[in-house]
């Protein structure tokens, strides 16, 4: 079922030319809108803020994610009032977690002897550069204090990400929200935790 946006919420969600706004990335921009509406604490800051898509992420436990994908540029303007949205937007979608990522773009390796750009390609448009900052947008507020590479029998790889220990209360309980959609994104496997000493 196709929702008709109003003009606020059309705003409220950009998309590259040609592309087709889902269902539910029309329920996400209405919800945008609707915060702006409603006299909100955040509601001067979501003014000029908008999404470039929007979608549900099946994580552990049967529960899903509703992951919001942001301009690149806009993205330290959604840090600022990130907790309060996040609260705002997880009450309107049933408690479901809500989580932020820019939208970046992957430049493929250059070949040898042909470049395929006229610049070379810069390190931020690099596969691992875009996961180690999905990695980031995807714990924010909290801070990553570590990281480390596991290898398996079977040559699979593991990344142990550590967590700053004075947010192991706010955000223990998100964490295989964080490792589902982080597989889903990058394909990799990983796993949160917290150095010893956070009592």
């Amino acid at each position: 079922v196709f929702v008709l946006l109003d003009t606020m919420a059309s705003r409220k969600i950009v998309k590259e030319k040609g592309a087709t706004i889902e269902p539910f990335e029309e329920s996400v921009a209405q919800a945008l809108a609707d915060l702006e509406a409603s006299g909100s604490e955040i509601k001067a800051e979501l003014r000029e803020l908008f999404i470039t898509s929007a979608k549900e992420i099946d994580v552990t436990g049967g529960k899903t994610a509703v992951v919001l994908f942001v301009p690149f540029r806009l993205l330290p303007k959604f840090h600022k009032i990130q907790t309060r949205l996040v609260r705002e937007l997880e009450k309107k979608f049933s408690g479901k977690p809500v989580i932020i990522i820019a939208q970046r773009r992957i430049l493929p390796r250059e070949k040898a002897g042909g470049r395929l750009q006229k610049q070379k390609r810069p390190r931020s448009r690099t596969l691992t550069s875009v996961h180690e900052n999905i990695l980031d947008d995807l714990v924010f507020p909290t801070e990553i204090v570590g990281k480390r590479t596991r290898f398996k029998v079977d040559g699979s790889r593991l990344l142990r990400v550590l967590l700053d220990p004075k947010d192991q209360q706010n955000c223990e309980y998100k964490t295989q929200t964080f490792q589902s959609v982080y597989k889903k994104l990058t394909g990799k496997d990983i796993v949160f935790e917290f150095p010893f000493g956070s009592e």
